[in-house]
């Protein structure tokens, strides 16, 4: 069979019963300017979730990124065999959210491990610019440039153990994941005075309240902000924390944080990631 005319397939099978997700994750950091203290940007998002058979809309904080996608199927699939999407929106996008056999999980983390020394695309374009500046104009309603920050190069994080995902597409399918880590400096002045003024703004019981209205109108029931918080209190946190707790969810002020806000703390190690 020609695999230049074959389509990927959708779902798990039998033999495909690892969920495999690569992606990006951007610490963003900015200057206060009030008194010069380094500050993290995390995307604040309210969605509608499906909790114990019940939907509801919670307000959550992750890190900016997004998925990596697959540049040329072709290739992928000769060096790590047959494998499928997780669905039919990360076929129709591209992402790297696949189902493989568990024998081919080695062999992606060497392609992605010769892909973060190999400055070209190859066969993943792992770049955060489209989803950093899609998340940014979610949250602000603006288009940002890349005059307006510097992208470090990246590092990497594997999470060699599966756990459940809640991504709406596979939900609680066991996960493996690995992350480029990005960080993102923030220069410009305006940027940076609408990310403050936005993350006061946006309590989690105002996104939510702004999720529900946007619900009531026959819409996704979704919001989007930015939360702004002092680099160090936030660090100060994750490290009081028993150690194997770091990949928890947990509530910081009236906050809930992802399990992956600590990927892009520096300095800061947990137990489900290999760095």
């Amino acid at each position: 069979m020609n695999l230049e005319n074959e389509e990927i397939g959708v779902g798990a099978t039998n033999e495909l019963n690892l969920r495999v997700s690569v992606g990006t994750l951007v610490r963003v950091l900015f200057a206060n300017p009030d008194d010069g203290r380094n500050m993290l940007a995390l995307e604040h998002i309210s969605t509608l979730r499906k909790i114990n058979e019940k939907s509801e809309i919670i307000a959550r904080v992750k890190p900016f990124g997004g998925g990596v996608q697959i540049i040329d199927e072709k290739k992928l699939k000769e060096l790590i065999g047959d494998f499928h999407y997780d669905s039919e929106r990360s076929r129709k996008e591209k992402d790297f959210r696949i189902m493989v056999r568990q024998e081919s999980w080695e062999k992606i983390k060497e392609i992605c491990r010769e892909h973060l020394k190999d400055k070209e695309q190859g066969i993943l374009d792992s770049s955060p610019v489209r989803e950093l500046a899609e998340e940014f104009e979610d949250s602000l309603k603006i288009k940002i440039t890349q005059q307006q920050y510097t992208l470090n190069s990246p590092s990497m994080i594997i999470q060699d153990v599966p756990s459940k995902t809640d991504n709406i597409r596979a939900q609680g399918f066991p996960t493996v994941r690995i992350y480029y880590i990005f960080e993102a400096g923030i220069a410009s002045p305006e940027l940076i005075n609408l990310m403050l003024n936005n993350s006061k703004q946006y309590s989690p019981e105002v996104l939510k309240k702004t999720a529900e209205e946007e619900r009531s109108m026959g819409r996704r029931g979704r919001a989007n902000a930015i939360l702004t918080l002092d680099l160090e209190e936030i660090t100060d946190k994750f490290k009081s924390l028993p150690f194997e707790m770091r990949n928890e969810r947990i509530k910081f002020e009236e906050y809930q944080l992802d399990g992956n806000v600590v990927a892009v703390l520096p300095d800061i190690s947990a137990p489900e990631y290999q760095y």
